[in-house]
């Protein structure tokens, strides 16, 4: 088997079970796998791919928990969003950004972690949830970071597990499919591309339905660890990234 198909087998299917889990962090499992073997112009498309693809599996499988009437002004927000981001990229460095947010991350996330009881937000309504999918889409927009913004969000709304995957599980997949449709659009996609696309559909299926039933399992306190233990270690990962290019 080639290598590229059998790392990017081995990415998806390991990615594809976390994301069951936690709902989001296919990229950022993915890219341990791929960063280091896939050129990123090929390892990009693939993140968003498998990550829509993912989405859309966990989404089936909590389609009781979905509610799009609460998820809609987070992508509204990101919709408006996103261009704007595109647009400041001409002025502001994405890796000084992304280091930025991984330092954000790992301060803010564990205290968070550790915390007896998280400071409720309960002010703003669907305004501020707006302008949490706005900032969430300029994010995505200078560095691919649609999700960490509305997920320390609806944590903070004290939200139940099911309402809050399903609030950021929805803005993922319209901010996954805007981005992957930007990508087609513009001719980004690399024609290696495809067939691995076919591969990993299938690759993803078992590990993601896998994941999900683990979390079917887990109570509300244990997903909010799962969830604030993955954006550190992605703050973490965006850290070591970004000092090189720094450098």
């Amino acid at each position: 088997m080639d290598f590229t198909v059998l790392i990017v087998i081995i990415g998806t299917v390991v990615s594809g079970f976390v994301q069951g889990l936690s709902g989001f962090a296919f990229g950022l499992v993915a890219m341990a796998f791929w960063a280091w073997s896939l050129d990123p112009v090929l390892a990009g498309p693939l993140v968003v791919f498998g990550s829509l693809i993912g989405q859309l599996v966990g989404s089936g499988a909590l389609w009781r928990a979905l509610n799009p009437w609460r998820a809609l002004p987070f992508v509204v927000g990101g919709i408006v969003g996103v261009p704007l981001g595109v647009l400041l990229l001409r002025y502001i460095n994405p890796v000084a950004f992304k280091a930025c947010v991984g330092v954000l991350l790992v301060t803010w996330c564990p205290l968070m972690l550790f915390a007896g009881d998280l400071p409720r937000i309960t002010w703003g309504g669907r305004w501020a949830d707006t302008g949490v999918g706005w900032i969430g889409g300029i994010m995505g927009g200078l560095g691919g970071l649609t999700g960490p913004a509305p997920i320390l969000w609806s944590t903070l709304r004290g939200w139940d597990r099911h309402t809050q995957r399903g609030v950021f599980q929805v803005f993922n997949i319209c901010m996954h499919s805007l981005t992957l449709a930007t990508y087609f659009v513009s001719g980004t996609i690399p024609p290696r591309a495809w067939p691995l696309f076919l591969i990993m559909v299938p690759a993803l299926l078992a590990p993601t339905v896998a994941g999900f039933l683990l979390y079917r399992r887990v109570s509300d306190l244990m997903f909010r660890r799962v969830v604030l233990g993955l954006l550190t270690v992605s703050g973490a990962v965006l850290i070591v990234t970004s000092v090189a290019p720094l450098l």
